[in-house]
């Protein structure tokens, strides 16, 4: 069996019904993803033109986003593992992953060689002066430059380009998903142009609520809408799947602020959702003081006080204890001793119906966090607009 049928396939087909079975399966990925890769490598291209195009081949194969084997394998093997072995999946992907960073065409195209300037005969190199003219030596011999000047090394290690290293927001998004993936929640997207019905109508927002305000939001006509949070997601996945449902949606949002050290008209955004029967507000308090502890470390302490949103109810916001004084008070909690990180609340029986699932058999508990903040606290950024600036010198911080 190919590796592409075994992606086609889900791990009860395959036989997969362990964790040894699922990481023998995804070393098998692993291997096929390195030995096309080393393959690339060893056949090098004729040109530019033709590297750029193998590059690109190979990396739509391995990771376009509709048809791509990792996405394929998000599909068949992620999404529709058992629950008891989400966490043992959820880890291999993540790490296949990382893995697959080696397949992006930038990667490919600085490591796989060109043959238009040194031919390949019989053990030896042609090397093509200026004047036209051909010389033949050893592989590794040195070439004189026109007028018979310094010569070239061709065994002298060529000029790299400097590699570059993975967005300080990319680096808390993983690290934030790894968590929840561990828990058995799954990752779900959704498209960043969204209708009015997704993203307002169906989240229990009717039209004269402020969110809907031109003002507040980046309107592309009256039935289209730059999201303002990833919700809708919500909504869409309960459509798709129904219940139970426990996932994440991370992804890009927009608002019409004004730009200043903590606001961004684009920024990033994760929610959460668990949908199942006898949830309570007890396991939504429970999962998040977990998360909390891990993300930020085990004395973390968590406070939970009421809020509004039209999309749950009760509704409620989460602190932790500051993590530069303690908790003790200081300038950055404005002596409160508290730091508040995200909303949350139970799903409004509403939305529940809005994405077919009946409130009397299901209930809910959803949450959403600001990424780019958490990024902040983490490295100790002030500013949020650094993030979006592409100034190499923060970026290679990093």
């Amino acid at each position: 069996m190919t590796i592409e049928e075994k992606i086609g396939k889900t791990l009860a087909e395959l036989g997969a019904t362990d964790a040894p079975a699922v990481e023998a399966l995804f070393a098998e990925v692993r291997a096929a993803m390195e030995a096309e890769r080393h393959d690339l490598i060893s056949r090098g291209a004729a040109d530019d033109r033709e590297r750029d195009r193998l590059c690109r081949e190979l990396r739509d194969r391995w990771l376009a986003r509709k048809h791509g084997l990792v996405s394929l394998i998000d599909e068949n093997w992620l999404k529709k593992a058992p629950k008891e072995l989400k966490p043992v999946v959820g880890r291999a992907f993540n790490q296949l992953r990382e893995t697959a960073a080696c397949m992006e065409a930038a990667e490919l195209v600085r490591i796989v060689p060109l043959l238009s300037s040194v031919g390949f005969m019989a053990g030896k190199t042609q090397v093509v002066s200026a004047k036209g003219i051909a010389s033949e030596g050893a592989l590794g011999t040195s070439t004189l430059t026109p007028g018979g000047a310094t010569p070239t090394d061709l065994t002298l290690p060529g000029y790299r380009r400097p590699l570059g290293s993975i967005h300080p927001v990319t680096r808390v998004l993983r690290e934030i998903e790894d968590i929840f993936l561990g828990l058995g929640f799954s990752i779900e997207t959704g498209p960043e142009v969204e209708s009015v019905y997704y993203n307002f109508d169906a989240l229990n927002i009717p039209d004269s609520h402020p969110a809907r305000d031109d003002w507040d939001t980046l309107y592309i006509d009256s039935k289209t809408v730059l999201r303002t949070h990833t919700s809708p997601v919500q909504i869409r996945a309960l459509e798709k799947y129904g219940a139970p449902l426990y996932i994440i949606a991370p992804g890009k949002v927009y608002r019409h602020d004004n730009p200043d050290a903590s606001h961004s008209t684009m920024f990033h955004q994760i929610e959460g959702l668990a949908v199942d029967r006898d949830i309570t507000f007890a396991d939504l308090k429970g999962t998040l003081d977990f998360f909390a502890k891990k993300f930020f470390g085990e004395k973390i302490r968590t406070n939970f006080f009421p809020s509004f949103f039209p999309f749950t109810e009760p509704s409620g916001d989460v602190a932790i204890s500051c993590t530069i004084c303690g908790g003790k008070g200081c300038r950055t909690c404005k002596e409160s001793g508290w730091l508040e990180m995200m909303g949350c609340g139970m799903v409004h029986p509403e939305v529940l119906r809005y994405g077919g699932i009946d409130p009397e058999q299901f209930t809910g508990w959803a949450f959403g966090l600001g990424v780019d903040r958490y990024a902040m606290m983490k490295y100790g950024i002030n500013d949020v607009q650094l993030f979006f600036q592409s100034d190499v010198r923060f970026l290679e911080q990093f």
